[in-house]
This record gives C-alpha cells, structure tokens and sequence, in this order.
C-alpha cells in the first residue's frame, strides 16, 4: 500500500471536500470491489494448492498411506488427512 498526499493527486475541489470530514490524518481508500482478487488469485499460490491436493487425492486412492504422503509432501499427519477426507 503507497501513500500519496492528496494534494498531488486529486483535484483541488476534492481535497478541500476531503478536508471537511478528515484534516491532517491519513485516509483508507480501499479497492473497488470489481477490481477485489481473492486469495492467492494475484500470487499463483492458490492454483499451486489446489494441484497439490488434487495430486494427493490421486495418490490416496491409489493406496498411498497418509505417511507416506505425509512424508512426500512435507505436510503433517492432519493436513493430509485434511485434504484427503474433505470432500471436494
């Protein structure tokens, strides 16, 4: 999040409208909500889980046991048995 002095940015008129209800403190401006991502859209990381526990799930239903996923994934006991048994 980057700061800006509002006098650089906005038009006179707004700054002097702005100044009505807040003076000399700093204001949130939060993104519009159709430009809103969700977690992990802008990263990648939530495909990357998502993959991740597809090809878990794979595995387990070919019989791979939960240590060795456990194990393969670098993931403890309870995040595999998580991912396996939560329905998708």
């Amino acid at each position: 999040m980057k700061y800006f002095n509002a006098e650089s940015i906005l038009p006179k008129e707004l700054v002097e409208e702005l100044q009505k209800y807040v003076n000399g403190e700093m204001v949130y401006v939060p993104i519009a909500k159709d430009l809103h991502k969700r977690w992990g859209e802008c990263s990648g990381i939530k495909k990357q889980l998502t993959a991740r526990n597809h090809a878990i799930r794979q595995q387990f239903s070919l019989g791979v046991t939960i240590e060795q996923l456990s194990n393969q994934f670098f993931l403890s006991h309870d995040s595999i048995k998580k991912i396996v048994y939560t329905k998708k």
